[in-house]
């Protein structure tokens, strides 16, 4: 591709080709602008048309006017697992919750290859705001991967549930909040991890 395309042509390709990926729709051209951190859409436009030129792009004139590329449309068509959506676990600190089924998601391989150790958690709260985790968020959990110092993950704690951060310091472990605004966490008696979160699902 470098060949065919300037440097910064190849890097709007990327940029467009990784979105794409991302949410299964094109970026806006006010999100290409903010990403390149440039003030006029004319620069992105320049681009687009020589991508579309070059047989790179399809578009119109709508705002996320990019066709998907066919590269993508194989890869979000491909396998995919089907994972329960497990209720709400609070990112707002621990409180009493009843895990059960509330759903089904089907997810790319590449984010649950093996179905049975996955599930979805629906974030609520705002403790993990600091490491990119809001409210209305969708976290792909697998419950057998062993917890890693600062991984995030699914914890048990006292018999709450709560999502944050897992420390590890001085041979101790505890909880740690993404928001100054929010308490660790120590276990007074149990911590029992439930899984590690591997994934970020965000719908707009």
């Amino acid at each position: 591709m470098s060949e065919t395309l300037t440097e910064k042509q190849e890097a709007v390709f990327k940029f467009i080709e990784e979105y794409q990926l991302a949410h299964g729709k094109s970026p806006t051209l006010r999100e290409m602008r903010e990403h390149f951190d440039v003030s006029s859409d004319n620069s992105i436009l320049k681009h687009l048309k020589a991508l579309e030129e070059k047989g790179l792009i399809k578009k119109d004139d709508t705002p996320r006017g990019i066709k998907l590329l066919e590269s993508i449309k194989q890869k979000l068509s491909g396998k995919s697992s089907k994972i329960p959506v497990l209720g709400f676990i609070p990112a707002g600190g621990p409180v009493l919750t009843e895990e059960y089924v509330s759903g089904w998601m089907n997810v790319g391989e590449d984010l649950a290859g093996n179905a049975k150790d996955y599930f979805v958690l629906n974030v609520t709260g705002g403790s993990m705001i600091d490491a990119g985790i809001y409210e209305g968020d969708l976290v792909v959990v697998n419950s057998k991967k062993q917890p890693r110092d600062k991984d995030i993950v699914v914890a048990l704690v006292d018999n709450q549930n709560t999502l944050k951060r897992f420390i590890k310091k001085d041979g101790k472990v505890y909880l740690k909040a993404e928001n100054k605004n929010y308490s660790d966490i120590y276990p007074e008696n149990e911590l029992v991890v439930q899984g590690v979160v591997t994934a970020l699902i965000r719908q707009y």
